[in-house]
Formats: C-alpha cells, sequence, structure tokens
C-alpha cells in the first residue's frame, strides 16, 4: 500500500486507530464482520428492523436526491472508496508498476476476459429463463475491496505485483461493470447534467495544474461531480474514479508528497472503516433461509450467476493472462508464475459489491429471483474467497522459502 511506504505521517498527527485501519488485513475483517452482520440480521427475527433501517429515505427530494439509506451507501459512500481506489490507481499508471504500457496491458485484457466470458457462461446457462436478458450481466464485476482484503490476509508474502496486478484488474472490471450499468440499465442519460459533471471534473483538473490546495474549492467540485452524474442516470461513484484519476501524483520541487499521497492517506482510514463496512451492512442482508437456498440451486438465473463467477471468471481471467504473456511475455508481472496466475484469478470470483448493484438492477421486476440472484451472488464470492485464500495461502509458503534472508 502506497501510505505503508510512507515514513511516520504527513506533518500531522495521525492516531493509532487511523494508522490501523489503513491495513489492508484489517480493512478486510471489518469488511467480512459487517456481512455477517448483516447476513444474520436480516435473517433473525428483527429482519423487519433490519429492512425498514435499510429502505428509511434520507435526503431532499427538489434535488431528486431522496435516497434510502442502502441507495446513500451505495451511491455515496462507495465513491469515496472509489476516490481513494482511483487515487491508488493514478500513482501506478504513471510512476508505478502500470506505468509501462505492457505491463498495463495484462490487467486490462485480463479484466476484459473477467467479463466477457462469464457473461457468456451466464448466457449458456441460463438462457431462455425470464430475467436473462439483463441479468448475464451480474457476474461480470469483481468487488475490489473483498477481493484485496483476501489477498492481504491469505498472501502477506506475496510479491506486491500481485496486489498491482489484482487492483488493475479489479478496477478496470469495475469500471466496465459500470460501464454496462450506465448502457444497458440507464433509463435515458440526461445530456445536461451530464455536461455539469464534465465541467466540475475539468475544473478539478484546472485546480489541480494551477497547483491550488483550497479544500474549500475541491469539496465542493466534487459533490456538484457526484450530485450531476447521479442525476444524469450514470452510477455516480464514478465520480469518485474520475476525481481519483485527474489528481496530480508527481511532487513538484520542494514538495515533500503529491496530493494524490496527501489524499489517501487522509481519506484510507475513512474509507475502510466506515464507507465500505456500511455499504456492506446494507446491500448483504438477504435470506438464506431454506427456500432461498432451494431456489439458488434450482433456478436457472442464480445458477448461470454461480457458474458465471465460479467458472467463467477464473477461465476468463487466467486464459486471457496466459495469452498475453505467451504473446508480450513482459506483460508478465514479475515474480508470479502460472500457478500464482491461477490462484489470483479465482479471487476474481468474488463478485459482491458491483454484482449485487446489477442485481438489483436487472431483477427489479422480479424481486423473488433477484433475492435468489443476491443470494448466489454471495454464496458464489465465499466460495471463490475461500478457495483462493487456500490458493494464495499454499503458494505464499512457496514465496516465503524462496524469499531471501534477513
Amino acid at each position: 500500500m502506497i501510505v505503508r511506504r510512507l515514513k511516520a505521517s504527513l506533518g500531522e498527527p495521525v492516531s493509532e486507530l487511523a494508522r490501523y485501519l489503513r491495513t489492508e488485513t484489517v480493512g478486510g475483517i471489518i469488511l467480512l464482520a459487517a456481512t455477517a452482520v448483516a447476513l444474520i440480521w436480516a435473517n433473525s427475527p428483527w429482519r423487519d428492523t433490519y429492512t425498514a433501517v435499510r429502505d428509511t429515505r434520507i435526503g431532499i427530494p427538489a434535488l431528486h436526491l431522496d435516497l434510502t439509506v442502502a441507495q446513500w451507501a451505495t451511491d455515496g459512500l462507495l465513491a469515496v472508496f472509489f476516490f481513494v481506489v482511483g487515487l491508488e490507481l493514478k500513482r501506478e499508471l504513471v510512476v508505478g508498476e502500470l506505468s509501462s504500457t505492457r505491463r498495463a496491458l495484462l490487467p486490462v485484457a485480463a479484466a476484459l476476459g473477467g467479463m466477457v466470458v462469464p457473461a457468456g457462461v451466464a448466457l449458456l446457462v441460463g438462457r431462455g429463463a425470464p430475467g436473462m436478458e439483463q441479468a448475464w450481466a451480474i457476474p461480470v464485476a469483481t468487488d475490489i475491496a473483498f477481493a484485496l482484503g483476501v489477498l492481504a490476509l491469505a498472501g502477506s508474502s506475496w510479491p506486491s505485483t500481485a496486489r498491482i496486478f489484482l487492483l488493475g484488474l479489479a478496477v478496470a472490471d469495475d469500471l466496465g461493470a459500470i460501464l454496462v450499468i450506465a448502457i444497458v440499465f440507464s433509463a435515458g442519460i440526461d445530456a445536461v447534467a451530464l455536461l455539469v459533471a464534465a465541467a466540475a471534473a475539468a475544473a478539478y483538473w484546472f485546480l489541480q495544474r494551477r497547483r491550488v490546495r483550497a479544500w474549500w474549492l475541491y469539496v465542493p467540485l466534487a459533490l456538484v461531480m457526484w450530485a450531476a452524474l447521479h442525476e444524469a442516470g450514470v452510477h455516480a461513484t464514478i465520480a469518485g474514479v474520475a476525481l481519483g484519476l485527474l489528481t496530480r501524483v508527481r511532487p513538484d520541487p520542494g514538495e515533500e508528497h503529491a496530493p494524490a499521497i496527501r489524499l489517501e492517506h487522509r481519506l484510507q482510514p475513512w474509507s475502510a472503516g466506515v464507507c465500505v463496512p456500511l455499504f456492506a451492512l446494507f446491500a448483504a442482508g438477504v435470506p438464506l433461509g431454506a427456500q432461498a437456498l432451494r431456489t439458488v440451486v434450482t433456478d436457472p438465473v442464480p445458477l448461470s450467476v454461480m457458474a458465471g463467477l465460479l467458472v467463467g471468471k477464473v477461465v476468463g481471467i487466467f486464459g486471457v493472462s496466459t495469452l498475453v504473456t505467451r504473446l508480450v511475455p513482459a506483460a508478465a508481472p514479475r515474480g508470479l508464475g502460472r500457478r500464482d496466475m491461477l490462484a489470483v484469478s479465482m479471487l476474481g470470483g468474488v463478485g459482491f459489491t458491483v454484482s449485487l448493484l446489477i442485481a438489483e438492477l436487472s431483477l427489479a421486476d422480479l424481486p423473488a429471483t433477484a433475492e435468489a440472484a443476491k443470494a448466489a451472488v454471495l454464496l458464489a464470492s465465499t466460495a471463490a474467497a475461500l478457495i483462493a485464500a487456500a490458493m494464495l495461502a499454499r503458494r505464499g509458503r512457496v514465496h516465503k522459502r524462496a524469499r531471501p534472508p534477513g
């Protein structure tokens, strides 16, 4: 992690809790705990309370921002997480491991394979079933937070290139999934709102170029861009990624740290400790009773979701990665062999965040099928995480033995 490589702080006091929350292992644990709480709460005698809290509306109707708590968590809190991801991805693209075109080629190509193949597998398994004309998109996404959390927990002895490859893969994958949402599930793009968002982004870029450091200019611009994209019919979290990619990552002469490093240092604890866990709390609460599980293993739609995540993802990511590294050997991540790439490819099956969102959007007219599809996402993501963790741990022992002493 970038912040892990900072010496101590950025010239301001930082609490020990903030330092602790910056580690991906802790972030992964908090995320898994929030998911467990959601599942237990939604399947307990107090499930009506969970539904009432999740569906409570908060906001300003006049601005078309009268959203439920779950929608605020999905569209608002996740935008902060995607902003942090965008900051780190920008750094890797400009001065890090992905700054080489050949090295950036692999995760982008792997992400494409990890979208096309799962969609094809889902269409094949669920062909003819009601809702499959849109539900094919459910398994195309990889959850960045969960996948990186599993890698941090089970792959701590792995080379850093594994995390960089997975980060590039997951971000490209989720951006592709967001484009799918915008194109397939949009009722119509509001061109005026889209222009407002573009103007806010351009103003943010201009201020970065002019080396302006006034937070009271950047925060309103970010809020305007987020609200404009939401109004335009585009998934609002893309505002976070866009602004992260527009942030300057090269320090000026005499400047200790670039804005991207400072922002990530400050926002990472909030993202890992608050934003992503709260999203999980209100997104993962789906029924997992006997009837729901029976539907998952008998209905073609949830079966197609599980096949897409557990089979299509691995085949698509690993297959394309193998092809690219054979054609362009320089694109291969340093220190990772074919078995390592297979383990990382398994992490691609951890769909969760965007997959749950697409399940809600694609099956809005089939609520029972939507619930079964979301249960399938959780089950398949859990299975992929456990299988990947076992593979990572086994290969991690190999990497540990191969590491030079001292």
